[in-house]
Order: C-alpha cells, then sequence, then structure tokens
C-alpha cells in the first residue's frame, strides 16, 4: 500500500479523534464557568449542583483528550520530519507555546479547581476556572497559527529549502488562522451548548425528578448553541472570499462540483493549468469528494439552527419537561454539531492537498522515510490506542449522564437536592 496514503490516513485518524474531545471541551469550558459564577455571585446552590454535574464531564474529557494529544505528536514526529525540517523553525514556537499553554499552565490551573472545591474562597476557585477557559481557548490559537501557516504561509522567508521566520506579527496575524479562530469557537460552543441541552432533554425523556436542575441546564445550553450556530455559519462564509486567493484550487473544486453551471469562477482545468505553469508538472486537485463533504455539512449546520430553535421553542412554552417528543427533538442535536464539524475539518485540510504547506511544500515532500510495515503497523496501533480512548470517555460520559447529579464525583459530595420545589409533570 502507498507510503503516503497511510501517512495521511494516520494523521487524519489521529488528529480527528483528538478534534471530537477538544470540541466538547472548548464548548463546555465557558457554560461550566457561566454556572460557577452564578453561584458564587447569586448564592444559587442548584447552580453549584449544575456546575459539579457538567465540571465533572468535562474533567474525564479533558483528560482522556490528554491522551489522545500525545498520541497525535507521537504521529506527527513519526510520519511528518519533512514538514518538521521545513517550516520548524516558523511553527515550532506557536505549537510550543500551544505545548506550554495546554499542558502545564491549563493542566495545572485545572488540577487546583479540581482538589480546590471547599478549600479555597469561593471567587478564587470560580476564576481558577475562568482561567481554564481562557488557556484552552489561547491553547487553539496557537495551534491555529501554526495550522494557518501551512495554508497561507506568511511571515517568512525560505533560504536553501528551509523557511525561517521573518516576521512574528504576520504570523500571529495571519488572516487564515483568525478566521478559522472564530468559526472554530462557534462551532465548539454549538457543540458544547448543544451536549449540555441534549443530556438535559434525555434526562427529561427518561422522566427525571430533577426537573428544575435539568430544565436551567437546557437554557444554559440552548442560549449558548442557538446564536452561535448562526455565527458559525456567518463566520464560515467570512473565509471564502479570502480562500478564492490563497487556496483557489480547493474552492474550484468545491464550484465544479456543487455549483458547475456558475462560471463566475475559475474551473478546476484552469486552475490546474496555472498551477502547472507554475510550479511544473503535476495533479495540484483535490480529491471531489470534499465537495460532498461540503455539502452534508452545511445542511448539518442548517439542522443545528432548526433543532436549536425548536429547543428554544419548547423551553419558552414550557413543554420541554413534559414531551418525550420535543425532548428526542433536543436529543438530536448532540451529535450533528460533531459531525459537521469533522467533516468541516476534512473539507480544509483534505482541500489543501497535495499540499503540505500551499505552494512551498508538497505532502509528498513532507512525510519522513519511513517503510510501509512500520507505518502500516503504527497505524494499526494508533487507531486501536484513540478507538479504546474514545469509548473509554463516551461510556464514562454515558454512565454520568445517565447517573445525573446525585452523589457527584467531583469535589466533596453535592448533598441531596436543593429544597426548591420539583415541577408537577401532567403526563
Amino acid at each position: 500500500m502507498d507510503v503516503e496514503i497511510l501517512a495521511r490516513l494516520q494523521f487524519a485518524i489521529t488528529v480527528g479523534f483528538h478534534w471530537l474531545f477538544v470540541l466538547l471541551t472548548l464548548g463546555l469550558a465557558p457554560i461550566i464557568a457561566y454556572m460557577q459564577a452564578r453561584h458564587v455571585i447569586g448564592g444559587n446552590p442548584r447552580f453549584e449542583r449544575m456546575t459539579r454535574f457538567w465540571g465533572q464531564i468535562y474533567v474525564v474529557n479533558y483528560a482522556l483528550g490528554i491522551a489522545t494529544g500525545l498520541v497525535m505528536e507521537f504521529q506527527f514526529g513519526l510520519s511528518w520530519s519533512g514538514l518538521s525540517a521545513f517550516s520548524g523553525n516558523v511553527f515550532g514556537a506557536p505549537l510550543a507555546m500551544e505545548t506550554l499553554i495546554a499542558f502545564f499552565t491549563e493542566s495545572t490551573l485545572l488540577g487546583m479547581w479540581i482538589f480546590g472545591w471547599g478549600r479555597l474562597p469561593k471567587v478564587l476557585h470560580m476564576l481558577l476556572f475562568w482561567l481554564v477557559t481562557a488557556t484552552a481557548y489561547a491553547s487553539t490559537y496557537f495551534v491555529l497559527v501554526a495550522n494557518g501557516f501551512m495554508h497561507h504561509p506568511v511571515g517568512h522567508q525560505v533560504r536553501d529549502g528551509v523557511a525561517y521566520l521573518t516576521d512574528v506579527a504576520a504570523l500571529l496575524t495571519n488572516s487564515n488562522a483568525i478566521n478559522a479562530m472564530w468559526h472554530i469557537i462557534a462551532a465548539a460552543l454549538v457543540a458544547g451548548g448543544g451536549f449540555v441541552a441534549g443530556v438535559s432533554a434525555y434526562q427529561f425523556f427518561r422522566r427525571t425528578k430533577e426537573v428544575p436542575f435539568f430544565l436551567s441546564s437546557a437554557r444554559a445550553g440552548l442560549a449558548v448553541a442557538v446564536p452561535f450556530g448562526i455565527v458559525n455559519a456567518e463566520s464560515g462564509f467570512r473565509q471564502i472570499p479570502a480562500l478564492h486567493l490563497a487556496q483557489p484550487m480547493k474552492m474550484a473544486v468545491l464550484h465544479d462540483v456543487l455549483l458547475p453551471e456558475d462560471r463566475g469562477h475559475y474551473t478546476v482545468d484552469q486552475v490546474q493549468a496555472m498551477m502547472a505553469a507554475r510550479f511544473g508538472p503535476g495533479d495540484y486537485a483535490p480529491p471531489g469528494w470534499i465537495a460532498n463533504a461540503y455539502d452534508i455539512m452545511m445542511t448539518s449546520a442548517f439542522f443545528i439552527v432548526v433543532f436549536s430553535l425548536l429547543g428554544a421553542a419548547f423551553l419558552i412554552r414550557d413543554v420541554l419537561a413534559r414531551s418525550r417528543g420535543a425532548a428526542l427533538v433536543v436529543m438530536a442535536i448532540v451529535p450533528i454539531p460533531f459531525v459537521a464539524s469533522t467533516l468541516g475539518w476534512l473539507v480544509r485540510e483534505v482541500g489543501r492537498q497535495p499540499w503540505a504547506v500551499y505552494g512551498e511544500l508538497l505532502t509528498s515532500q513532507a512525510r519522513s522515510p519511513v517503510g510501509a510495515g512500520t507505518m502500516l503497523a503504527s497505524l494499526i496501533g494508533f487507531t486501536v490506542l484513540l478507538s479504546a480512548l474514545a469509548v473509554t470517555n463516551w461510556c464514562l460520559i454515558a454512565r454520568y449522564a445517565h447517573r445525573g447529579p446525585r452523589d457527584t464525583d467531583l469535589g466533596s459530595p453535592a448533598g441531596p437536592p436543593s429544597p426548591e420545589p420539583a415541577m408537577a409533570l401532567h403526563l
């Protein structure tokens, strides 16, 4: 089997698995920070229980997500030494910053938050999680700075086949990275908000007695998912004009498949001819299936907005806790953002092919000189390990989601439900 295909498949699997963990981490963090602030500032004990319940799910996902990140680092060093040799001087710094922030600062702050329940002043304890949230997003930014360079290389100079950083400001303000950052923030908040609302709806489907608890949770989740579903679509469309200039072949493939009658843009054949004239003979078109992935992604985004709006309407009309049908609609939100985000990642990364660094380093030049047997063995090993981590994560999350807020593991026991009266259910 072709070694390059194996290396690319390995990269897709390791990064794809890791991204699912990151997406939920980024989406849950601001919601949990809000819940704890409502408790500390407003004194509502329900929000303390909510912080503990959703916080324990966050901690499980974060811990296992770190493990998937380590696997990703191993495959990066094993399979893509050519990329490091060419551009390590440029994006080595942002990746180092990401490591310092995520693996040291963020994890230290999170550990202090986990073990600080009842030991630290409430305001300080609350601020710790706000710092956890801020460092999570800062970590994402530095990853996108490195990734943005691969899509739109700026702020560097190539000497003797090696890229050297010449303009730090240009690298940090790369339009490709900034636009992607806003898009990812919105996608993560939709995923996190939809997850919180969906788990709450699952409890209503099971006829939970913790109605006020999960109504407040569903409101918090949908309050995030609804507006950021719209922001996500807008930030995605905002990237299109820049892509026409920076990656014309990707846009040509999307237009040729999705809008073949629209001749206001370059066709694949036209861009192929221009790139062959500039870079020499070769096939510079990514696979056409990215257009189908893009189409499914856009359809998924539509359903996210529709289901979120229906969920908000159910809350306003006070039927979510009473109707299993309404609960099923909101539960349907949970997987869609993860599917849409994965498809969006595939469109972004596969659409860059055959370039590792667009216009400067081919993927064939970026991979390591590793034999097919070694690459296949590492692919199987990484896939098995990542699948085990993912299944463990999903089983633990499902266990906590099913058990509900009683006997929360995070911090000291949350105690019995607050004395607020449960909402009467007329079935």
